[in-house]
């Protein structure tokens, strides 16, 4: 996979705001500092304060994430123009988190909203939804013909677990047993995701890109196609 990024961002709360950078791996790591205090996550939705930092009462947690807060950041997006080659776009990312309490005592809302940005056009996922899979897709959807998302959300490697997944860097990658992964048909069974769950090369996040990227094409792995059909 490609090495760190650093995405330009804001964190704000009913306390104020201020503008942050993330550092992310690519994988399953992010890192920022907000008011002087390091957090570290596998998603944006799971920072926590690391080891020896305490944060003031300002910040509010839940399970011991970032909670009642407006997470905005900026990342840069390869996408393929049909008779232009591959272009670089911006995607800029708003999440939500709201305060304790909601339903089944977990936060009352979680939204993420993302907005693609080329050549001057906006193109963005529709209200509520929560996390990259959905939203990217709705991105894609939205998207002129000819232009395709280049990222590992778009890959031909890629899948995501039956068991479910999170708001983001829950895509595991199969680039490593490629033949096998191209035999996928479905969950179980001698050709199902699981009997290859094993044998992923890593977890990636789903704006990720590394040179073994192939377009996703047809009824493809466990997930089937990017974009799935709308429902």
């Amino acid at each position: 996979m490609s090495g760190g990024q650093f995405w330009p961002g804001r964190y704000t709360d009913r306390h104020g705001g201020e503008e942050i950078v993330f550092e992310s791996d690519g994988r399953e790591l992010i890192r920022t500092t907000i008011r002087g205090v390091r957090f570290e996550g596998n998603s944006m939705d799971d920072l926590g304060a690391l080891g020896g930092d305490t944060p003031d009462a300002s910040f509010t947690f839940f399970d011991g994430a970032l909670c009642s807060c407006l997470l905005e950041w900026e990342v840069p997006l390869s996408v393929a123009v049909e008779g232009q080659g591959v272009r670089t776009a911006v995607l800029d990312c708003a999440l939500r988190l709201g305060a304790p309490g909601g339903p089944g005592r977990g936060l009352d809302t979680e939204t993420l909203t993302t907005v693609l940005r080329l050549d001057g056009h906006e193109y963005r996922n529709r209200d509520g939804q929560g996390d990259f899979e959905p939203a990217l897709e709705d991105v894609q959807r939205r998207l002129p013909a000819g232009v395709r998302l280049r990222a590992c959300i778009a890959c031909a490697w890629s899948d995501y677990s039956p068991l479910g997944n999170g708001l983001m860097a829950g895509l595991a990658c199969f680039r490593d047993v490629k033949d096998r992964y191209r035999r996928v048909d479905g969950k179980h069974g001698p050709t199902g995701i699981f009997t290859l769950w094993d044998a992923l090369t890593e977890f990636v996040q789903e704006t990720s890109l590394c040179p073994e990227f192939e377009h996703r094409s047809g009824n493809a792995g466990y997930r089937g196609a990017f974009p799935a059909p709308p429902n």
